[in-house]
């Protein structure tokens, strides 16, 4: 089943809260959710709904000319997203942190444009920023840069209008450079080279940059990557929307888990149970799993709460305030983490040996979670929450803390 590219019914009306479109939208992803993880590449009518939506322009400031929607409101709407279908939460919510990284490393002249071509177009933006990935160089010819090179990991990149690219000067200090360019720039091909085992349709894979010729006017430099307080609100806000992510993958395999332990699994012989939801053991797993949801939830927006709060507080912000910010969002993550991790792999414990089914494809929700939770090992989140805990030291900020 196609899903049709939806239009003027999915955009956001004055009386339908952003999350009410959300769930629309999750209704008609979750139709060929699995059909779509099998197969792989490029959701392009799905991107089309959500083009359509309005929801492109839920966190631009209503001054130009979007929803003005706070990030707990925008993260709300990715864990909505992520219960039915991750990828295309991924590429939703990478769009809305392209958007935040122009806002907090580049000028009001810079972005104010951006935002409004956004919020009247229906842009969606990509990612080709990776700063690990160091394959890609620029370096100054004439009065513009010349980026060339390769950049991996670029979620969202395919059928996006704006890319975020990095990379490091030729000359001088190896100084990361940080620039807003159109995907369809001459000499940017963007490949299609990702088939890993989750995140199927993220359009993860890499971009080739040739001799591309980027303005001035494009490069992020004021006040530039991680120079401030505020500006390094961006790699937190990163680790926000991973953690969302997690959570509306384990609330979504708890749903299509409870669904089929209601409507299709079968009781063990040996319980003396007349139906599955009789089952001593099976309701156990249920209220552990109930519990730990609940425990994540509640971490998960405490911690968007108080992002919020740190980020109306803009070049106010300091770096005290941010590292309280970081704890607390370390904290979620790690939690969302466990036990989505958790949840995906022992919702069959609850379903039983036919929801295997190779068509139900139940196991995407631990596919989909694995691949992401490696984005950065959640040891290195533990040591740092230690660091806090013993020595009340605060993570330094990078772009993955």
């Amino acid at each position: 089943m196609t899903i049709p590219v939806l239009q003027e019914s999915y955009i956001a009306a004055d009386d339908t809260t952003p999350q009410e479109t959300a769930r629309r939208l999750a209704t008609e992803f979750a139709a060929t959710a699995a059909e779509r993880d099998l197969t792989g590449g490029t959701p392009k009518l799905e991107r089309d709904a959500l083009r359509a939506s309005g929801l492109l322009a839920l966190s631009i400031p209503r001054e130009q000319g979007g929803l003005g929607a706070n990030w707990q409101e925008t993260l709300l709407v990715v864990r909505e997203l992520s219960k039915v279908d991750s990828s295309i939460a991924h590429v939703f919510a990478f769009h809305h942190l392209m958007l935040a990284t122009v806002r907090l490393f580049a000028r009001p002249d810079q972005w104010r444009p951006w935002f409004e071509h956004t919020a009247r177009l229906n842009w969606f933006w990509g990612n080709a920023l990776n700063p690990l990935d160091e394959r890609t160089i620029s370096r100054q010819v004439g009065h513009w840069q010349e980026f060339s090179g390769k950049k991996s990991f670029c979620s969202g990149a395919t059928d996006s209008e704006m890319l975020i690219v990095s990379a490091y000067r030729q000359e001088g200090n190896h100084e990361l450079v940080v620039a807003a360019v159109p995907t369809g720039r001459t000499g940017i091909t963007v490949l299609q080279d990702w088939d890993n085992i989750g995140q199927r349709q993220t359009d993860s894979g890499s971009v080739n940059f040739e001799k591309v010729r980027v303005e001035d006017n494009d490069i992020l430099s004021e006040p530039g990557p991680l120079s401030t307080p505020f500006s390094c609100l961006r790699p937190l806000l990163a680790q926000l929307i991973l953690t969302n992510i997690y959570l509306g993958i384990a609330e979504g395999a708890f749903e299509d888990a409870r669904h089929y332990t209601l409507n299709e699994a079968r009781p063990w012989h040996r319980s003396g149970s007349r139906q599955t939801d009789e089952d001593p053991y099976i309701l156990a797993h249920y209220g552990e799993f109930w519990v730990s949801l609940e425990s994540a939830r509640a971490l998960t927006d405490m911690a968007a709460a108080k992002f919020d709060a740190a980020w109306n507080k803009q070049n106010q912000l300091t770096e005290e305030e941010r590292g309280q910010v970081a704890i607390s969002i370390t904290s979620a993550k790690i939690l969302a983490t466990r036990i989505g991790l958790d949840i995906t792999s022992r919702m069959f414990e609850v379903t039983g040996s036919r929801a295997t089914h190779a068509g139900l494809r139940l196991d995407r929700h631990w596919r989909n979670l694995r691949t992401h939770t490696l984005h950065d090992p959640v040891d290195y989140k533990i040591k740092e929450l230690g660091e806090w805990a013993l020595k009340q030291q605060y993570p330094t900020p990078t772009f993955y803390s």
